[in-house]
């Protein structure tokens, strides 16, 4: 755990230092590629390696105070620059080609931060254009002798090191941007976590969602609430057949409308979408009779009225449950299962019916 930690503090400092980092490494490899050519005495790419460090310095200077796009710039035009000299001077055998591949993911990963919409057509030139520079480097100096021929021992090095730069690079980079991904997917995929927690209503029905229903509801169960009410659990008969029938589009638009039907017939209620096909009407000051004939005639309703859904018409009944406000309860929470359960005896035994006591069998 705790070296897990380590490695996600490593990755964010990572990915939020990106363009600093990035600049610190090409110095370093300009500092190792200095040190090289001074132990093989090739003054002028000694000289081409000092002009980059100092290019790197200041690149560093411009990241301090936010000034990224000329750092981006800076580091295309010297890598670019610095490859072409050197196949130049000791040859396309070196293999300082590969610098040009080592940029390939910083082109991609700091362009798409830095071009937005169509402007990152910018990208895909530059792609272009560093492969265009090393087919020209191969076509003009693959079979040419450089300036300087070196030692095949000298020349493994370099290649290897360059070699090296390029993988690095490929990896570094596919690696922070893969968890730059991972961690702004987990960012979106909590965002709305928290948004729909924090939503008070159902998004496809418009009706309450248990996070503004229950609330009304523990209300009036308190002693200073005083009110008298009823519950009513409601759910979708044969509603998988439906699905599996007509399409889950089909589905979505039943229960619009009989959630529909439902707040026009109870007009003054609150009405929730508990989940699924399950909904949920509170009806304040219904004593049971009341509330009985109500939901008979609501059942009714949606009986005989089917939903249509491009030119079909698609039956559906409800089986509901029933419960008033009494003593022996203290919780909402509480009579609101008692009516789950009716409603559940209701589904065993035939379907499309109102229950509102419980079975003595």
């Amino acid at each position: 755990m705790k070296n897990r930690k380590v490695i996600e503090n490593l990755m964010h400092f990572l990915v939020h230092n990106g363009f600093v980092f990035t600049v610190e490494v090409m110095c370093l490899v300009h500092v190792a590629l200095l040190i090289m050519m001074l132990g093989l005495g090739l003054t002028p790419l000694v000289s081409f390696n000092v002009l980059s460090v100092i290019i790197y310095i200041f690149s560093f200077l411009l990241c301090k105070f936010g000034h990224i796009m000329p750092v981006y710039i800076s580091i295309l035009m010297e890598v670019t620059a610095y490859t072409i000299y050197s196949t130049y001077y000791i040859g396309f055998q070196c293999g300082t080609y590969c610098f040009l591949f080592s940029i390939v993911p910083i082109i991609i990963y700091f362009g798409c931060f830095l071009f937005k919409g169509l402007k990152r057509i910018y990208i895909a030139l530059l792609l272009a254009l560093n492969f265009g520079i090393f087919v020209a480097l191969f076509v003009f100096y693959g079979d040419i002798p450089p300036v300087y021929v070196l030692e095949p021992r000298a020349r493994m090095m370099v290649f290897f090191f360059s070699a090296f730069v390029m993988v690095f690079s490929t990896i570094f980079y596919n690696v922070i941007y893969i968890y730059s991904s991972e961690v702004e997917r987990t960012g979106l995929e909590s965002k709305n976590k928290q948004l729909s927690e924090d939503a008070m209503e159902d998004a496809l029905t418009g009706l309450l969602n248990r996070r503004g229903f229950l609330p009304i509801v523990d209300s009036l169960m308190k002693p200073e609430g005083g009110s008298h009410f009823c519950i009513a659990f409601c759910d979708i008969d044969n509603f998988k057949r439906v699905n599996d029938t007509y399409g889950h589009d089909a589905g979505d638009e039943v229960l619009r409308h009989i959630s529909g039907l439902i707040r026009k017939e109870m007009h003054g209620c609150e009405i929730c979408r508990w989940g699924g096909e399950e909904m949920i009407i509170l009806m304040r000051d219904y004593d049971m009779a009341v509330a009985k004939g109500k939901m008979d005639y609501l059942r009714k309703s949606v009986e005989s009225t089917p939903t249509v859904f491009f030119n079909t018409r698609i039956p559906a009944t409800i089986t509901i449950g029933v419960e008033e406000k009494s003593d022996k309860y203290s919780k909402a929470d509480d009579i609101i299962k008692v009516a789950d359960g009716r409603m559940y005896y209701g589904k065993q035994h035939g379907k499309n019916i109102v229950v509102f006591e419980d079975a003595t069998d």
